[in-house]
């Protein structure tokens, strides 16, 4: 199946409302999007916790890396540019940090606050090789926005 981003947008939207706890919203904001499409095989927000750095947040999926800094990896080069990144073949990036052997492809979004701060990046990766469109970048940065953005 593949994710219906007007219809999670309104799912999210709906049990976010109210909610001013980053952590609350990432948790929330995984879970629904993690079941959303078996394209998703890890689903994860690394939080930054200090200049520069990046921090395991709520995720499904196995096992992620637990720091990541902004000079390394796809997740690192999100919070550095404050730029989606679209990988279709992890393989392909130079920098590709490899939480788990069985990612080929990824998309990485900044997550920014209501200041423009960027306080996260949202992880998803896929063990289909260019799993992931410009579709795919604009629904998942509408929900981030749409959430985010009121912080």
């Amino acid at each position: 199946m593949r994710i219906d981003y007007p219809t999670i947008s309104k799912t999210i939207a709906a049990l976010t409302e109210g909610e001013t706890d980053a952590i609350a919203l990432m948790a929330t904001i995984v879970c629904e999007l993690h079941h959303a499409d078996d394209r998703f095989d890890w689903t994860g927000f690394y939080r930054v916790t200090a200049p520069e750095l990046l921090k395991i947040g709520p995720y499904q999926g196995g096992h992620g890396c637990l720091v990541i800094p902004f000079s390394r990896g796809v997740c690192g080069a999100a919070a550095r540019t404050r730029e989606v990144q679209l990988v279709d073949d992890v393989d392909a990036f130079a920098d590709h940090i490899a939480c788990s052997s069985s990612t080929r492809s990824e998309i990485v979004l900044p997550v920014f606050d209501g200041a423009g701060r960027v306080i996260a990046v949202l992880d998803i990766d896929s063990d289909r090789p260019a799993a992931f469109d410009q579709a795919d970048a604009d629904g998942l940065a509408a929900i981030l926005s749409d959430v985010f953005g009121k912080l």
